[in-house]
């Protein structure tokens, strides 16, 4: 990445002070000098200098064109099975942990079918997808006091803004050519 990608952020805001053309070499310079540093050390500067974001999966368990919602009472409205990862938790254990809680279903989950970043409110949604042959039995758990089997039409004219804008990231997703990448003429 030359100067143009730290544009932002305090290694831009350094590179600012620098004359224009000693820019380049101070840039190679803080990057030689960052990268003898004792790994804590760059860790809290890294940490230090970049946003913190929270993270969250959520898993979209379907069946014959509906998905499985809950009503939390934190939540405003409809919300997937899904929440906060703990400390160190990779994404696809903490959904299936945080499926099981509040609905009582064991699912082993695949690849995400998206990762959802909403840097206006620093949070990030890893979202999977479990699609069923017969609806299971559903007992709500933990914070869910509710279910239902809606269409994601249906759950986004009562859901808060986090769930609508999975469904929408969810939506967009599964369309057509959405999974893979292409090379653009």
């Amino acid at each position: 990445m030359g100067e143009q990608g730290h544009r932002s952020g305090p290694l831009g805001a350094l590179l600012e002070r620098v004359p224009p053309g000693l820019r380049g070499t101070a840039h190679t310079a803080v990057l030689r000098a960052f990268r003898v540093t004792p790994a804590p050390v760059r860790r809290a500067l890294v940490r230090a200098g970049t946003p913190s974001y929270t993270v969250g999966a959520v898993c979209a368990v379907e069946h014959d064109g509906a998905v499985l919602f809950l009503r939390q009472p934190h939540r405003g409205g409809w919300s997937l099975p899904g929440g906060l990862l703990d400390r160190g938790e990779a994404p696809a254990p903490g959904v299936e942990r945080e499926v099981r809680e509040e609905t009582g279903l064991r699912v082993r989950v695949g690849v995400p079918v998206t990762a959802l970043v909403e840097p206006g409110v620093r949070r990030v949604d890893v979202v999977y997808r479990v699609v069923v042959e017969q609806r299971p039995e559903v007992v709500p758990g933990g914070e869910a006091r509710g279910f239902a089997w809606l269409t994601p039409q249906e759950a986004s004219r009562d859901a808060d803004s986090a769930t609508r804008s999975i469904l929408a990231g969810l939506v967009d997703a599964l369309a057509d050519g959405a999974r893979g990448g292409r090379l653009l003429p």
